[in-house]
C-alpha cells in the first residue's frame, strides 16, 4: 500500500486531469473536493444547466481494476446523498443532475482519462 502522501498526490493528479478534460469540453468547474459532514465530492461541473457530480478514481497500474469498477453500489448511494446535500445548500438552478466516473491512469508515458458519463 502506498503511503498516504503518495495516495493524496495521485488523487490530486487524477482530479487535475479530470477537471482539465471537462474544461476542454466546455464545462464550468463548480467545485473541487466539496466537503460536508457526510463526506466529499471530488468534482462538480456544469454545462447548459446540467450539474455533473464526478467521482475520480486514479490508478498507477491495473492491479486493482479500473476506476469505474471501484465505484460500488454503496459508494453510488453515498455520492447521491452528498449530491442531495450539495443541491440543498448551494444555489443550483433547476436542471438535470448526472453522475460520472473518471477513471484516470497515471503512468510513465503520461496520464489518460476515461470518462464514464451518466455512470449510475
Amino acid at each position: 500500500m502506498a503511503p498516504h502522501g503518495a495516495r493524496a498526490s495521485l488523487g490530486r493528479a487524477g482530479e487535475d486531469a479530470a477537471a482539465a478534460l471537462y474544461a476542454r469540453r466546455g464545462f464550468r468547474i463548480v467545485a473541487r473536493n466539496w466537503r460536508c459532514a457526510l463526506g466529499e465530492l471530488d468534482l462538480i461541473v456544469e454545462r447548459e444547466g446540467t450539474f455533473i457530480f464526478c467521482e475520480v478514481k486514479a490508478r498507477r497500474g491495473d492491479g486493482f481494476g479500473g476506476g469505474y469498477e471501484a465505484v460500488t453500489a454503496r459508494k453510488q448511494r453515498k455520492l447521491r446523498q452528498l449530491a442531495e446535500v450539495f443541491v440543498a445548500t448551494v444555489p443550483v438552478p433547476h436542471g438535470n443532475l448526472r453522475f460520472d466516473v473518471a477513471s484516470v491512469h497515471v503512468g510513465t508515458s503520461g496520464t489518460s482519462v476515461e470518462l464514464f458519463e451518466d455512470a449510475f
